[in-house]
């Protein structure tokens, strides 16, 4: 269990990375700096020229976190029984990295189609929301996961859902080109966009709303609960404190017209915030993680002293 909790936290802040720095290829429109897949104009490097080095860069990053994946897969398979409970998001993760490869290559061959590019994201997102629930789950035992009913799964799916919903409506806002239509706040006026591209920004802010309230509402709850431990305090504290940033990165990035640093930002503290909401929701009902690793630590030192 220990490595398997050393492979799957690995994996998920490879992953978190390997995200952000999607978004980086992105918002500097490096997409295409490879035109080949996998080889970047049939070379592995080194790449001298900006767009194909972050694009290449990704594409190494992504194969790391391949590795990861079926590493991580493999010792959840051999640790039997102990392990029998991480096996359905183990197993997901391996089928989710390899609709992540075949979406990559697909947008290369699409040449960065829209729809491809915020495909690959939004299935990014859900492959990393499974390597945290494995990466969590991990310093849970199997009565602890996050399929055992809670009171709280109803504010946890609704938090969840929530911010999926605005990283959704957010990628179809870049992939429209509806970034830096309104500058203002919190309505769009004085704007000479086209209507279309307006009323996708104002839906975008309009989902914002929601979204934040049903997450800070979610956070907000775990504060307020009695049985809530320290460590889950802890990132709900984080989590509200991500929330606001966004919001505030949010509204600089819409102010300044989305220029490429603030929009990777943007995308960077969303990810982290979802990170946070969906390691949450698997702690609701389980003993915090902290708690767990000390009671094992205990528990070895106990049978060393008994010996």
């Amino acid at each position: 269990m220990r490595r398997i909790r050393v492979v799957s936290v690995a994996t998920a802040v490879a992953t978190y990375c390997l995200i952000v720095l999607g978004s980086t290829v992105r918002v500097t429109n490096s997409g295409m700096g490879c035109p080949g897949w996998p080889l970047c104009s049939g070379k592995y490097g080194p790449i001298h020229r900006f767009g194909p080095l972050m694009e290449q860069s990704h594409r190494y990053l992504a194969t790391i976190v391949t590795i990861l994946i079926f590493t991580t897969a493999l010792l959840v398979w051999r640790a039997g029984r102990d392990a029998s409970y991480l096996r359905w998001p183990a197993g997901l993760s391996v089928g989710a990295i390899l609709v992540q490869v075949v979406l990559g290559a697909v947008t290369v061959i699409a040449k960065n189609a829209g729809w491809t590019v915020a495909a690959h994201l939004l299935v990014a997102m859900l492959f990393l929301a499974v390597v945290t629930v494995t990466a969590v789950g991990s310093f849970l035992g199997s009565e602890q996961s996050w399929m055992r009913p809670h009171r709280v799964a109803r504010r946890a799916w609704g938090a969840v859902g929530g911010l999926f919903l605005i990283i959704v409506s957010g990628s179809l806002v870049v992939d429209g080109g509806a970034e830096s239509v309104c500058r203002s706040w919190l309505v769009c006026s004085g704007s000479q966009a086209s209507q279309s591209l307006i009323t996708l920004q104002l839906v975008h802010r309009g989902v914002v709303i929601i979204g934040a309230t049903l997450v800070s509402t979610y956070l907000v709850s775990i504060l307020r609960s009695a049985s809530a431990q320290r460590s889950q305090r802890v990132f709900a504290v984080l989590g509200l404190c991500l929330l606001g940033l966004q919001v505030i990165v949010g509204i600089f990035n819409s102010a300044l017209g989305a220029p490429a640093g603030i929009a990777d930002l943007h995308l960077a503290v969303a990810t982290a915030l979802w990170v946070v909401v969906v390691a949450l929701s698997d702690m609701a009902d389980g003993a915090p993680v902290a708690s767990t690793v000390a009671s094992a630590t205990l528990a070895r030192v106990g049978q060393a002293d008994h010996r």
